[in-house]
């Protein structure tokens, strides 16, 4: 296997920039320079990605950038002894001893389970004291071969007890990123210690899990306590055993994404943080754990520990309004796909077989076959619609099947999104009466509040049953036939019974009064638009907005008002403003922007120009206060411009490249023009009066 480290990756006592983005690209320079990365400016911007989730730097003056690349070919590991030391992060200060951790982006399980295993001793203080007094490449190289591929290499240096001790350890806690269960008799000979399960995972699942898994393993032994930890990482994971679930008194879910068979935990006490936590607090962890055993008051893990769930299910230990909005926001992401793959269809409906086509698709397919296609129709007099593209009967006839897709998948909107706030809810049992509710609230014209209300409904009605006491021989049959069965049942009637005049009457009134917008009306909601599609920049508010707009392009689509067209073009133009605007601001006046913040804003460009609004996150997360509002202000002006010239827009994506779906595409570039311009002056204006030197703003960044 080819080694991870050679004396050409690794840099002593070298002094690689004032900042950690100079020293991940020294360090990706020098795996780009030994043939084990195709790019070194790829390499880097992949780490710099990583980086911008979470900081990399750890107690202890250790730094671990780390990602997985399409750039590298090798897996490799690029070392540095900083001096001076360099910011990354940890909360006790900078960093002095580096390690680039470079995986490819299919890394196989040999070489991520080496790469974890360089993580896990990085807790251990005899390993980074080693590291610290080494004074060759040689020795480096020597000390990470000990720790990475022990077989492979005699333990004759000074490390061969202390990797002894990591295996042991790590057999303790998953060598391979699994869980090796101990006999039934050790947990019975110690049964006087609380026992504790822990779950660690982060996004990359190469450095952190491990980190955290091994942290908090430590911890556990010194506070005497029996820790089974699962690592839910790159190499995979063997799940706790049902024996060890069961004679748990607590858990700890140290992660930064969903827990896996969540349910499995469901009512025992629950301390749940981010996996850095684990790392950098282990020991708290583990007494706030044993405190929660005797505390019958603290939250606990929600759910039916005889079924699997989801990774957001019913989560007991978190706030009821943060579970609503993660109900929600599961919802909305679900729908976007069907929002994303059928407005474009239709937009390309459009293209092809011009306007008219929404009004004689179905005639058209009917009657038509690829070898008898159909005569493209003229333009009704004075109605301005558009004819087939070139007047060709081939593109006339794949436009209609276009519109066709497209307006079949639209018809999922609705249920999908009332489908999946039932599953975030309830899991698979509440997959099935969630889509129903979502069909209901098509039927009944309730709209996507008839959706989202109906999902929520069959979600909180699918976990009520679902924690219904039931014999053992029922058990099997409650997820697949009893829940969706009474869920259905119970929040259909509710919803014809109770809740149709009403929801019927809310999307009316909805849509009478998008109908009657003109003048100040119209140009306050595209303001309200504006400012919502900038205050979060992806998250709930802009879903909100998003959602809202996209919603009425299904009763357009159907032949309805074109009001929802403008409502769309509002909301698309303001989410393009954001990146655009702080692409703007790092290009006139890049010593305002770190190293890191001027790359991004290159690629700010392309994905505003996408109506990607998550590009101006890196921005707005380092500097909310100077960032936030400027984008609201330029975002607003947008919203506002659109609304009062009417601009439409039939494509619910895709930014500059759906211009052909655009009704006033020349007004659209102006207001988007505009709200560039005084999202990226006033974000630099703002810069310019804090006061702050470049070089502060370079080490914050």
């Amino acid at each position: 296997m080819t080694e991870l480290i050679t004396t050409d990756l690794v840099a002593l006592d070298a002094d690689l920039g004032p900042t950690k983005t100079d020293v991940i690209r020294r360090l990706a320079a020098m795996v780009a320079a030994t043939g084990r990365a195709s790019d070194a400016d790829g390499l880097l911007a992949d780490a710099l990605a990583r980086e911008s989730q979470a900081a990399t730097g750890l107690p202890g003056g250790i730094g671990i950038p780390h990602c997985r690349s399409a750039h590298v070919q090798v897996p490799s590991l690029g070392f540095a002894r900083l001096r001076p030391k360099v910011d990354f992060g940890a909360p006790d200060g900078p960093a002095d001893i580096v390690f680039l951790i470079a995986a490819p982006a299919a890394g196989d399980a040999d070489h991520l389970t080496l790469l974890t295993a360089l993580a896990r001793a990085l807790v251990r203080p005899d390993f980074t004291a080693s590291l610290r007094a080494a004074t060759t490449s040689a020795e480096i190289v020597d000390l990470v071969q000990e720790v990475v591929a022990p077989s492979e290499k005699p333990a004759t240096a000074s490390l061969a007890k202390p990797a002894a001790a990591a295996a042991t350890t790590s057999a303790a806690v998953g060598a391979t990123g699994a869980h090796a269960a101990p006999a039934p008799e050790a947990a019975v000979a110690t049964a006087e210690r609380p026992i504790i399960v822990a779950i660690t995972a982060c996004p990359t699942g190469i450095a952190h899990t491990y980190m955290a898994a091994d942290s908090l393993k430590m911890a556990a032994d010194r506070a005497g306590v029996n820790l089974i930890v699962e690592t839910q990482g790159s190499t995979g994971a063997t799940p706790i055993s049902a024996d060890e679930v069961r004679s748990a008194q607590a858990v700890i879910f140290a992660t930064d994404v969903g827990v896996r068979d969540r349910g499995r935990f469901a009512g025992k006490p629950v301390i749940a943080s981010g996996v850095k936590r684990g790392i950098n607090e282990p020991d708290k962890m583990i007494a706030e754990a044993v405190a929660a055993i005797s505390n019958p008051n603290h939250p606990r893990v929600q759910g039916d520990a005889s079924a699997p769930t989801s990774a957001g299910a019913g989560s007991g230990d978190v706030h009821w309004g943060i579970k609503l909005r993660q109900w929600l926001l599961t919802g909305v992401s679900y729908m976007i796909p069907f929002v994303a793959a059928g407005g474009l269809l239709i937009a390309l409906g459009f293209l092809l077989a011009g306007y008219d086509v929404a009004f004689v698709v179905d005639d058209v397919l009917s009657t038509s076959t690829i070898l008898d296609l159909p005569a493209t129709p003229d333009p009704a007099p004075g109605s301005g619609a558009s004819d087939a593209l070139f007047n060709s009967s081939f593109l006339y006839y794949i436009g209609a099947i276009l519109f066709k897709l497209g307006g079949l998948a639209f018809g999922f909107l609705v249920p999908a999104l009332a489908g999946y706030i039932a599953y975030a809810i309830a899991d698979r049992p509440g997959i099935a009466p969630g889509f129903a509710m979502g069909a209901v609230a098509n039927f009944v014209s309730g709209g996507f509040l008839g959706g989202i209300i109906g999902g929520l409904l069959a979600g909180l009605v699918a976990l009520w049953v679902s924690k219904w006491k039931v014999p053992t021989f029922a058990r099997g049959l409650m997820p697949v036939v009893v829940i969706p069965l009474l869920a259905t049942l119970i929040a259909g009637l509710i919803m014809i019974a109770v809740l149709a005049r009403p929801l019927a009457w809310i999307t009316e009134s909805l849509g009478d009064w998008l109908n009657g917008l003109s003048g100040s009306s119209a140009i306050v909601l595209g303001i309200i638009l504006g400012l919502m599609m900038a205050f979060d920049l992806g998250g709930p508010v802009n879903k909100a907005a998003y959602t809202f707009a996209t919603a009425g392009l299904a009763a357009v689509a159907a032949g309805g008002s074109e009001a929802p067209l403008i409502i769309m073009a509002a909301v698309m133009c303001a989410g393009m403003t954001p990146p655009l605007g702080l692409a703007l601001a790092t290009t006139i006046r890049k010593r305002l922007f770190s190293e890191a913040e001027r790359e991004n804003g290159k690629a700010s460009w392309l994905l505003g120009a996408s109506f990607i609004s998550e590009g101006a996150i890196p921005f707005a997360a380092a500097d909310p206060l100077r960032v936030i509002p400027p984008a609201m202000v330029g975002s607003a002006v947008a919203g506002a411009i659109i609304m009062s010239s009417g601009v439409t827009l039939r494509a619910p994506h895709g930014g500059i490249f759906v211009f052909f779906a655009m009704g006033k595409p020349l007004v659209f570039v102006l207001a988007l023009a505009v709200g560039t311009v005084i999202t990226g002056l006033g974000v630099v204006i703002l810069k310019q009066l804090s006061g702050k030197s470049d070089a502060e703003l370079e080490a914050t960044a």
